[in-house]
C-alpha cells in the first residue's frame, strides 16, 4: 500500500530518471482519482487502493518508458473549457489553438453583421476542437469540418456528439471537398500540419511516435499546406470573408505573403500569442 503522496513521490522520481516531465504523475493520478489538483492535495495522506495503485504505476511506466502521451493514457484533453476525446489518430489539442479561436471570434464580430447567417469551415479538423468549439461558442454558425483521415473524423464526430453540436463532416484533402460540391464559406479556419520534415530528428518521441505524421509534417519548409490553401482559397471564400491560420513560430511572414498574393484586396494581420510568438495569421476581406 502507498499513500497518495508516496505514490506521487515515486512517480516524480521515476519520470525524472526517464527524462520526462516530473509533474506527469500528478496529471495521471488526478484523472484516475477523478479529483481536481486541490482535492488531491487535500487527500495526500489517503491510502491508494491496491488496484488503483497498480493502474497508476502502469500508466506512469507507459509514459516514462514507452513515451505514450499523457492525453492518450487518459483518453482526453481540456480545450477552451471543454473536455475532448483524443487518441493516436489525431493531434493532441494545444493551448495556442485556443488563441486562434479567441481572435477569430473577435474578428468575426467586427467584420460581419450580428444577425448574418454565416458558414465556417475548419480545414484539417483532427479531433474537431476548432469546429466543435466554434459551434459551441457561436451557435448561429453553420459549421463544416474537413479532414483527410477517416479515423480522425470519427474522433471529431464523437466530440461533436459529446458537446451536442451539429457539424457537417467531409473527408478529403484540404479545400478539395468544399470545391467538389461548390460550397463557399464566410469564415475559414485551419491549424494545418506546419512542421518542416527536417525537424523530425530532434523532436520528442512522445510526439513523433504517437501523433499522426500527416497532422504534423508538411514538406521541406513546413509550408506545403499553406501554399495549397492559399492557391485554392479564392474559389471557396465569400466576400466579406475571414481567414485564420495557426502557424509555426517564425512562419508568419511567409504565410502572410501567401495570403496577400492570393487575396490582394484583403487586410492581412500577424497576431502574436501570449508568449510573444508569431503564431497566427488572419486575412479579412471587407467586401
Amino acid at each position: 500500500m502507498m499513500k497518495i503522496y508516496e505514490a506521487l513521490k515515486w512517480a516524480s522520481s521515476f519520470l525524472r530518471e526517464k527524462g520526462r516531465d516530473e509533474n506527469a504523475g500528478e496529471w495521471l493520478l488526478m484523472a484516475q482519482l477523478g479529483k481536481t489538483r486541490a482535492q488531491m492535495l487535500a487527500s495526500m495522506q489517503d491510502e491508494l487502493p491496491a488496484l488503483l495503485l497498480e493502474q497508476f504505476q502502469e500508466s506512469v511506466r507507459k509514459h516514462g518508458i514507452e513515451a505514450v502521451p499523457i492525453q492518450h493514457i487518459i483518453g482526453s484533453e481540456e480545450f477552451y473549457g471543454r473536455t475532448f476525446t483524443v487518441n493516436g489518430d489525431c493531434l493532441i489539442p494545444r493551448p495556442e489553438t485556443e488563441e486562434l479561436i479567441y481572435h477569430a471570434i473577435e474578428k468575426k464580430k467586427k467584420l460581419f453583421a450580428a444577425d448574418a447567417n454565416l458558414t465556417l469551415a475548419d480545414i484539417g479538423t483532427g479531433s474537431g476542437i476548432i469546429a466543435v468549439t466554434m459551434a459551441c461558442e457561436q451557435p448561429e454558425l453553420s459549421v463544416f469540418a474537413v479532414d483527410l483521415s477517416d479515423k480522425a473524423l470519427e474522433i471529431a464526430k464523437t466530440n461533436a456528439a459529446a458537446h451536442d453540436v451539429q457539424i457537417t463532416f467531409m473527408q478529403g484533402n484540404l479545400l478539395d471537398p468544399l470545391m467538389e460540391c461548390g460550397k463557399k464559406v464566410d469564415i475559414l479556419l485551419s491549424n494545418p500540419p506546419y512542421i518542416p520534415e527536417s525537424d523530425r530528428e530532434w523532436m520528442s518521441e512522445v510526439v513523433t511516435d504517437h501523433e499522426p505524421s500527416m497532422a504534423l509534417f508538411a514538406g521541406e519548409d513546413g509550408l506545403d499546406c499553406y501554399r495549397e490553401l492559399a492557391a485554392k482559397m479564392p474559389e471557396v471564400l465569400n466576400r466579406p470573408g475571414l481567414v485564420g491560420f495557426e502557424v509555426g513560430a517564425g512562419q508568419s511572414e511567409s504565410v502572410a505573403a501567401l495570403l496577400k498574393a492570393s487575396l490582394p484586396d484583403a487586410d492581412v494581420d500577424i497576431v502574436f500569442d501570449i508568449n510573444g510568438k508569431d503564431r497566427m495569421v488572419f486575412a479579412e476581406i471587407k467586401q
